[in-house]
């Protein structure tokens, strides 16, 4: 890659524009010829920093570079993206509306940003107070960390007690460096029943085992239950298929955590990553 691909894109940025007002600044247009000689370079194409691809520029845009440039004793420091002074700050939102907003997202942490926002008018409408964009409310939101905590669907103590865990946590993706080096369990429930030999209806279950690394599915069976024997069956099948795996990743449903499963686990030497109650998508090491 060349130097210049290697450059921060403030200094790609810095290099272009000189580029475009140098030789207005190495060869001062005479006077009553600015106008025109601004208007020539907005004419051309100019090769974009990053994508290669030609783009123009307004005279405006030309001429504050040319102003900046000249008054500046470094040129090409002074064309650099600059940092906004008033960055991390909201100045859209006065005082009494960071509180009301504050306040009410206390009260309803379930609500949307545009639900605050029409809340929020109203509010600051009855107090005389200018009510902010919706831009602007769903920005402060979004920068202080107020986002939308959506109720548990079964509002249970643990279902809440998890929420709560994990709020004070950071949550991150992952994935680990090597083949069968972390595998994935867990049944699917279907959605339409089937009937059995026994004349019976019901609903069955997928168990599936799928490789962190390679996102490549071992193995994957229909049952009718979910219990360990199912469990067991369907892993034996899996490591018969690709060997055995570093560590497996699980719920903690109850074929998971029974004694039979785990310990089976241990004597194979497979490590087990139960997922934290109420939550499966996370896993902590505690």
């Amino acid at each position: 890659m060349s130097e210049e691909y290697d450059l921060p894109q403030r200094d790609r940025w810095a290099r272009l524009r000189f580029a475009i007002v140098g030789p207005l600044l190495a060869a001062p247009p005479g006077a009553g010829e600015l106008h025109d000689a601004l208007n020539a370079l907005a004419a051309k194409s100019w090769r974009h920093p990053f994508t290669g691809l030609e783009v123009r520029f307004g005279v405006s845009s030309i001429e504050r570079w040319y102003y900046a440039a000249k008054k500046a004793s470094d040129p090409v420091q002074a064309l650099r993206n600059q940092v906004r002074r008033d960055i991390g700050r909201f100045p859209s939102l006065s005082a009494v509306a960071v509180q009301a907003l504050t306040t009410q997202y206390r009260e309803h942490p379930g609500w949307t940003a545009q639900l605050h926002h029409d809340n929020l008018k109203v509010t600051l409408g009855g107090a005389g107070t200018k009510c902010p964009s919706y831009p602007s409310v769903r920005r402060y939101l979004k920068a202080q960390g107020l986002l939308r905590r959506r109720p548990p669907k079964r509002a249970t103590d643990g279902a809440i007690a998890a929420r709560d865990r994990l709020e004070q946590r950071e949550v991150r993706s992952y994935e680990v460096e090597h083949v069968l080096q972390l595998l994935h369990l867990d049944f699917h429930h279907g959605s339409r029943k089937v009937l059995t030999q026994r004349g019976a209806y019901v609903k069955p279950l997928l168990v599936g085992f799928i490789d962190d690394r390679s996102r490549f599915l071992c193995h994957a069976q229909w049952y009718t239950n979910e219990r360990t024997e199912e469990l067991v069956h369907g892993l034996c099948q899996a490591l018969q298929k690709v060997g055995l795996p570093r560590s497996l990743m699980t719920d903690r449903g109850s074929a998971m955590i029974s004694g039979e499963f785990t310990a089976g686990l241990h004597h194979l030497g497979i490590l087990h990553l139960p997922t934290l109650p109420h939550s499966p998508h996370v896993y902590v090491a505690e």
